[in-house]
């Protein structure tokens, strides 16, 4: 077999080819054979990377042993500035780590991005090595920070790995250590998701409302990737719930922007301010609106906002929807306005409790709704005019902001038949939540606008279906 080059690309010859191979599977007999055949044991392939690296990544104690035995270089490093005692610590070989400390390998090396031994045991969570480092190696500092200035107490936090956080804590490590963004081992043990680490970061004394550069708190992180136990833990630890990033944004405001409707609940709960504006002057509800999010809008009108506020381009939460072409969530805003003006009418109402149970804005589809709601169709479709639509909203206090958000989707000519419908549905919804009686709220609104004709033909229709609960037999 000629010793060319063992592949394309690759510095190495095959039989150093396959010596690294020999290194990688602890087979030394073939080591030995190699180096009788005149084997370059330094041979370094294209990332530059010895027989020993392969060795100690592999924990292969007796491959180790041989190439200290002929004399390899110990502290050579690869291209990313690992050296084979960087590499036994990262990959958690302790015995090999102890056999190239005493064979004299420079224990203050570090890597390409000023990782030592310390924070590559602890960025894998290999707590024996972790103890090994700090109880039996002379000035290793705990606190020693890489390029990013994260200590091993950093590392380990955001991987999650609770024995090292807590061998590192006993260490007296110090907790409330930032690095170049911020971010303390709170913060990259919230935005890992790792629950325990976080108890156990805040039992230990960890500043719960500590901010990043970027003025995000831990609360930010677990919004942002979903994460409700967490949040709920920060939450009973007494982190501010309102607390704005740099771009003037809650966590409410990132739960609803990515879409995380129990987390945005959870904010809810603990009442959380709904009407924060961010840097767009944009509040939580503005967010849903944009982005058609139905049920965590639903939550937010529920837990009542003011729906007036505007944001930098002057438009409220039912312009946003309206815009975004989200006729649903359009219909939802108008239902909660006027069940709001609703509300405030009849404070001294004893339905509070009924309609805290049962309020929704959500589209009507129960049975016993069903019959009013046919007929309603009908009227909309078939025997309401153009413009009469409008004539009827204005009877029943709807405002022109509400008149137009309707009128934005379908600008047909028929157009004004799906309009019709759905304000009637909106009326409906108020009606039903304040108990009152659609059809006799409908004949005097149709009266209302001179159609008094329509208004008996109405009622006998509606009052045809012997089932119902709503006969207008007052009239």
């Amino acid at each position: 077999m000629g010793d060319d080059l063992a592949s394309e690309g690759d510095t190495l010859l095959h039989s150093e080819k396959e010596f690294h191979d020999a290194a990688k599977r602890n087979d030394t007999a073939r080591m030995e054979e190699l180096i009788r055949r005149g084997v370059d044991i330094k041979a370094k392939n294209n990332t530059g990377r010895t027989a020993l690296h392969w060795a100690a990544g592999a924990g292969n104690v007796d491959a180790v042993r041989l190439l200290l035995d002929h004399d390899v270089p110990v502290d050579d490093k690869d291209s990313f500035g690992m050296n084979a005692l960087l590499l036994s610590a990262w990959f958690g070989h302790l015995h090999v780590l102890q056999i190239l400390v005493n064979a004299g390998a420079k224990i203050n090396c570090v890597n390409r991005n000023g990782r030592n031994l310390l924070h590559c045991a602890a960025q894998r969570g290999h707590v024996r090595v972790v103890e090994f480092i700090t109880e039996d190696l002379e000035d290793m500092c705990v606190d020693k920070t890489d390029k990013m200035d994260r200590t091993a107490f950093h590392l380990a936090a955001e991987y999650g790995w609770l024995e090292v956080v807590e061998f590192l804590i006993r260490l007296g490590c110090t907790h409330s250590a930032k690095d170049k963004e911020g971010l303390t081992a709170l913060h990259l043990a919230a935005e890992g998701g790792h629950s325990n680490s976080v108890k156990l970061l805040l039992e230990a004394g960890a500043d719960v409302n500590a901010q990043t550069q970027k003025k995000m708190n831990c609360l930010h992180y677990a919004a942002q990737h979903g994460y409700e136990e967490i949040a709920r833990i920060l939450v009973d630890a007494g982190i501010h719930t309102d607390a704005v990033n740099h771009q003037n944004a809650s966590a409410t405001h990132i739960a609803v922007l990515q879409n995380f409707p129990a987390m945005v609940k959870l904010f809810i709960d603990v009442e959380c301010d709904l009407d924060i504006p961010d840097n767009r002057q944009q509040t939580s509800l503005h967010i849903a609106a944009e982005h058609g999010r139905q049920d965590i809008a639903e939550m937010i009108l529920i837990a009542g906002v003011n729906l007036k506020l505007t944001d930098k381009q002057g438009k409220t939460s039912l312009d946003v929807a309206a815009r975004g072409n989200h006729i649903n969530l359009v219909d939802m805003i108008i239902k909660a306005d006027r069940f709001y003006k609703w509300e405030k009418d009849n404070l001294n109402s004893d339905s509070d409790s009924w309609v805290a149970k049962h309020l929704t804005f959500k589209q009507d589809h129960r049975l016993e709704t069903q019959h009013i709601r046919s007929v309603m169709w009908r009227l909309a479709t078939k025997y309401l005019k153009p413009g009469e639509w409008k004539k009827l909203a204005h009877y029943w206090k709807f405002t022109d902001a509400h008149i137009r958000a309707i009128e934005q989707q379908w600008t047909g000519t028929k157009s004004y038949r799906e309009h019709g419908h759905r304000m009637l549905l909106i009326w409906l919804h108020g009606v039903i939540t304040a108990g009152e009686n659609p059809i006799k709220g409908l004949y005097e609104g149709l009266v209302g606008i001179g159609r008094r004709d329509l208004a008996e033909s109405i009622r006998k229709k509606a009052n045809a279906d012997s089932a119902s609960p709503r006969k207008c037999v007052a009239m």
